[in-house]
């Protein structure tokens, strides 16, 4: 008799999350006033459920979050990919021969995207969209979450909306009761029995790409807005971390996903590839006959306290106005084209988009710029104030789960492409695809987005925003109020900012961030000045 394969660690144990050592880790959590307060002493309460010889271990969210994850990624997905990767030296690069390929080792805890992404939706309760092959992991991945939910595996599984063409709003919703169908006088008078999974925290939408259009419309609803609508009946979902599922990236599938549907993605997760070389992990779950949702630690499940924790403390991480500043810069790089219109305020490339044109067409136009090292080039559209709330939560959330206080500006770089991955359509035709280096972008998103990210940052430093800010000293002034200001004052003002906007034009093309900038001047302009009048008016 051949001998089982051996295995360690044991699938049970839970591995010690530390954070980075460098850091010190604060508690978050600011204490919210109670009016009871006022009246309670300084003598500690004792529950009456605590005993003297009970010990109560306890694990902050983030920890459990931590905890989680590791167990995740070594037992359960063994996903050995380190792709979100944090240095705090200069990592190692190593080269590799054939098509140039480097290797980049790490200095700092880095995780995997295919684990990680996955975790910080379950905490930001917002929308993730699985993507990669069959057998790929994608729906054992969603379930995992309901499990860290405290979900029953076969109520998960009975929750779960498999996406198929036969799907119609009462299979995804529910249905009105037969008997009120027949004796109701009024829509009122029908009752719907809805279906269970709508209440859940964790929803699990598998293949949504498979759903009938009509359908997609009745989804789009319930994730967008937060109910659903039948007969003229409504239920709320309440707050939940959606897990979508999709064979590809590309909005493929029997139906062609609706635009609506696919703006309201939040986080893209591209599944990795199992390597080989941890086959004996398979063989080991054969021989034992385990089910990994069988066995996950008790440890690691949230109770409904545990999450809504773990979301206050998350919104409670900070992100300094240096990071704003630097994210305002980059997301500038991409809505902006000079060819879209006369008319000054209209410079977008939506403003393309609805004429029924591209930007591919318009940009082959000559508008005195480098369109190889200019960003805005890049791409057919720009990002909407959507996607850049989602881009400060999931920052935020990626803090929080490495154990900071704060955003670092590699939060936001590891943190972004995943975001923008379905969010940022190429122009393919722009010269910078063209050069011989870039040509591997047109494939690889994650480090096109990335390395457009570098770009912004390198050009940011360049001009030495940080210390030469020309908006700063402007909008110091008009954050303090112009309430109290005199006629003579806004006048002073009025005049600091057409000279800046008149220096502008004279020092530096009307680039991408200078647009932004010039927009804004405009904007506290045109404050003043109707201030001003209204002043003038009052006397």
């Amino acid at each position: 008799m051949s001998k089982k394969t051996k295995r360690a660690p044991y699938y049970g144990h839970i591995s010690q999350s530390p954070i980075s050592p460098r850091r010190k880790k604060k508690k978050l959590g600011i204490p919210k006033f109670d009016v009871a307060d006022l009246y309670s002493g300084s003598a500690p309460v004792i529950m009456e459920e605590e005993s003297e010889t009970k010990t109560i271990t306890e694990v902050s969210p983030d920890e459990k979050a931590r905890k989680a994850y590791y167990w995740i990624v070594n037992n359960a997905l063994i996903s050995p990919y380190y792709d979100i990767e944090f240095s705090q030296a200069q990592p190692e690069i190593i080269k590799f021969t054939g098509a140039g390929t480097e290797l980049t080792i790490p200095t700092e805890h880095s995780y995997s995207s295919f684990v990680l992404l996955p975790i910080l939706n379950f905490i930001v309760r917002k929308r993730a969209l699985f993507i990669g092959g069959p057998g790929r992991g994608k729906t054992a991945s969603a379930i995992l979450m309901g499990l860290l939910a405290g979900y029953d595996i076969t109520d998960l599984k009975k929750a779960i909306q498999h996406g198929q063409p036969q799907m119609t709003i009462t299979d995804l919703l529910g249905n009105p009761l037969p008997r009120d169908l027949i004796r109701a006088k009024e829509m009122e008078e029908v009752s719907i029995a809805w279906r269970k999974w709508i209440d859940m925290n964790v929803k699990i939408i598998d293949e949504y790409n498979r759903i009938p259009t009509r359908t997609q419309s009745a989804l789009l609803t319930l994730m967008a807005d937060g109910y659903a609508e039948i007969l003229d009946q409504i239920v709320e979902c309440g707050e939940s971390a959606w897990f979508l599922t999709a064979n590809d990236d590309i909005g493929g599938g029997t139906y062609q996903v609706i635009e609506a549907l696919k703006d309201r993605i939040d986080i893209v997760v591209k599944t990795l590839n199992f390597n080989s070389r941890f086959l004996d992990d398979l063989l080991f779950r054969i021989e034992n006959k385990i089910k990994i949702e069988d066995i996950i630690p008790p440890d690691i499940i949230f109770s409904q306290t545990e999450l809504d924790i773990a979301y206050d403390e998350m919104l409670e991480v900070t992100i300094s106005k240096q990071i704003r500043r630097r994210l305002e810069f980059f997301c500038a790089q991409f809505d902006f084209c000079d060819l879209a219109s006369k008319i000054f305020d209209y410079k977008s490339k939506d403003n393309i988009r609805l004429a029924g044109n591209s930007l591919s067409q318009i940009c082959k136009q000559d508008c005195g710029r480098d369109k190889i090292i200019s960003v805005c080039s890049q791409t057919e559209n720009g990002l909407s104030v959507r996607v850049r709330l989602t881009i400060l939560n999931f920052a935020k959330a990626l803090a929080y789960f490495r154990g900071n206080n704060e955003v670092e500006l590699e939060d936001l770089r590891q943190i972004i492409p995943w975001i923008l991955h379905e969010k940022l359509i190429q122009n393919q035709t722009s010269p910078f695809f063209d050069v011989p280096e870039n040509q591997i972008y047109r494939i690889d998103k994650i480090a096109w987005i990335k390395n457009a990210f570098d770009m912004a940052m390198k050009e940011y430093e360049r001009l030495d925003l940080d210390n030469k800010d020309p908006l700063m000293e402007i909008e110091e002034e008009f954050n303090r109020g112009i309430e109290d200001l005199t006629p003579i004052q806004v006048k002073q003002r009025l005049v600091k900012i057409e000279k800046l906007i008149k220096d502008y034009s004279k020092s530096s093309k009307l680039l991408s961030y200078v647009y932004e900038d010039v927009v804004k001047l405009k904007y506290f302009y045109m404050r003043y000045r109707n201030y001003l009048e209204w002043l003038e008016w009052q006397d």
